[in-house]
């Protein structure tokens, strides 16, 4: 939740019609978080969570992205801090601690503290990273931190290595965005992190039976999710006690799920009052959490054309507007790469691309941001995209969980997500906290049957009209009304095609980021898991057409050799043990 974004809504859908003092944090918070961060009033899930975490009871919050799960626990953690008599201090070293599952969530967290900790000067925050100098960190935590915002694998670094980290009085261990943090590969991780710090289950200890003995005071550890799965079923079992499910759906009830978490406790709100009772039902099947204010479409697109038809919306949707923020997903970092370059160089004029009075064919500050990019960079990217009034940012799903960005209007998933629980995620950059937004995913004709996958888990779209978009488009001074026209051979969709083959085969770098970012796709492309596997099959798709979708004339020769290569290893190999099997039962 960023700050000064929220607006009073009284009785509205998302939002709580108590105020944060009904709550039970200290006046001077309440009037800090209203006058100094613009939160007016509580979102129903900071109602139903806050005075649980104040409680002390374990927690697991489970509600819809950008309802504000940050402040769930970070004001209590400060409500109760700054209630310790006498005042703590630095050099007591680390009282709470917030793991995240990314760089960019870290620094997010890590600047809402700070805002939240403007009027309690002597509880010190800080954070530690991948990416960040290690020996910088380690003179910080020397000196003593707080509430520290970390990433898992920076975290057990220190915790092994760090002698001078003191976290004897560690009293919070928070898990924001646990399914992500478990879906990055950092279970193994996290698991020997809760060992070393003493918060394992006492009915889940290691094998080797050695626990921490550093645990001095009461523990309370919280999960943070907008997806349950059993990952985070386990993380649960292993880390929370008797814990409290708190959740809710789009009608703001209390959500089921089919955890198996002993001895679990609901918490729920009815006309403003927070309800407890023990267990919870269950249900087969998990429905997702998304804001009813946000319109989901998805544009059914061929394989060559897909290229065209993003710089189309992209240009329709820029075109005229003074205020326009819109975030792109793709699946690789190379595709990034390549994109951004091309956005960035790609001129044109209406009436001819030679004229000297061109202009960029997408009018606005572009951004990207992935794994591969340098710390520094990534900040640059990310901070800057949050400023700009107008602007594009080209991405991986290094930015769909839990990244707080403000005003983004609309959600392009270029390549499909995978996991329903991943379209989730990065819808849920926009439309956040009761503002508009737009989510358009773009299908190739072979992947129709994942809408029947969005479906399943509640998840439903509409279809967008590309052929009206296409048809806005003049040119030389001559629009397209034919709507017999289909979306290959529409003469926009022509021309734009061979103006961008053309212009990337006489740039050389831009050539070449194009086949990296074409092999890089199709290794991802096979990479899906499970039942996916059946949906998105490379078998299904003409390669000289993906590499049209790159703005390539031809498809890269050596990938396409290898495939070819493999196929034939894999026919050749299969006739042998055939042969073999054969002659052993004859």
């Amino acid at each position: 939740m960023e700050a000064g974004e929220q607006k009073p809504l009284a009785g509205g859908g998302l939002f709580a019609s108590c105020s944060f003092d009904d709550l039970g944090l200290h006046p001077t918070l309440c009037q800090h978080l209203r006058d100094k961060m613009g939160f007016q009033v509580p979102t129903k899930i900071q109602a139903q969570a806050i005075p649980v975490v104040i409680s002390g009871r374990h927690s697991l919050v489970n509600a819809a992205t950008g309802t504000g799960k940050t402040i769930v626990y970070l004001a209590p953690i400060v409500h109760l801090l700054q209630t310790y008599e006498p005042r703590i201090q630095r050099s007591d070293g680390t009282y709470a601690l917030v793991l995240v599952p990314t760089r960019e969530l870290c620094m997010q967290v890590y600047e809402i503290l700070q805002k939240l900790l403007h009027c309690f000067h002597w509880i010190v925050p800080g954070y530690i990273m991948g990416g960040e100098n290690r020996a910088k960190e380690k003179a910080r935590l020397r000196k003593g931190i707080s509430i520290l915002i970390a990433t898992p694998g920076r975290l057990l670094d220190h915790l092994k290595n760090t002698s001078s980290f003191q976290h004897t009085k560690l009293r919070w261990i928070v898990f924001d965005e646990a399914d992500r943090i478990l879906e990055l590969g950092f279970g193994k991780a996290v698991e020997e992190i809760l060992d070393i710090l003493g918060s394992r289950q006492i009915n889940h200890i290691p094998s080797n039976g050695k626990i921490s003995n550093s645990v001095k005071c009461s523990r309370q550890n919280l999960l943070l999710s907008a997806t349950l799965n059993e990952k985070v079923n386990h993380l649960a079992n292993i880390s929370l006690e008797n814990p409290i499910m708190i959740g809710m759906d789009q009608n703001n009830s209390h959500i089921a799920h089919t955890l198996s978490v002993g001895n679990v406790t609901s918490a729920y709100v009815i006309d403003g009052d927070l309800k407890i009772h023990d267990g919870f039902a269950s249900q087969t099947v998990e429905n997702y959490n998304l804001p009813s204010q946000l319109v989901q479409k998805y544009v059914r697109v061929p394989s060559g054309s897909r290229l065209v038809i993003l710089l189309s919306i992209l240009r329709s949707l820029f075109e005229g507007k003074t205020s326009q923020k819109i975030v792109v997903f793709f699946s690789t970092c190379d595709a990034v790469d390549f994109h951004y370059a091309l956005i960035n160089e790609f001129k044109w004029s209406p009436s001819s691309l030679q004229e000297v009075k061109e202009q960029k064919f997408v009018s606005c500050t572009t951004f990207h941001l992935h794994g591969n990019m340098e710390h520094d960079n990534r900040r640059k990217a990310f901070q800057g995209f949050n400023v700009e009034k107008k602007a594009l940012l080209l991405c991986t799903d290094v930015a769909a969980r839990g990244l707080d960005i403000p005003k983004v209007r609309c959600i392009i998933q270029y390549d499909s997500p995978g996991e329903a629980s991943e379209y989730v995620h990065r819808v849920g950059r926009t439309a956040r906290l009761r503002e508009k937004g737009e989510a358009l995913l773009f299908l190739q004709p072979v992947e129709m049957d994942y809408l029947h996958d969005l479906q399943h888990h509640g998840v439903k779209l509409e279809e967008y009209q590309i052929q009206r978009c296409l048809d806005g488009f003049a040119l030389h001074g001559k629009n397209f009304y034919k709507k017999s026209i289909s979306l290959e051979t529409h003469p926009w969709v022509l021309f734009l095609q061979k103006a961008l083959e053309t212009f990337i085969s006489t740039e050389a770098k831009l050539n070449k980021l194009a086949r990296n970012a074409f092999c890089s796709w199709v290794r991802a492309y096979t990479a899906h898991r499970g039942e996916l596997k059946r949906i998105f099959l490379v078998k299904k798709l003409h390669l000289g057409h993906v590499a049209r979708s790159f703005g390539l004339k031809d498809q890269p020769s050596w990938v396409g050799g290898s495939h070819k290569n493999e196929a034939k290893k894999r026919k050749k190999y299969g006739l042998k043990i055939n042969s073999s099997k054969r002659r052993k039962t004859s």
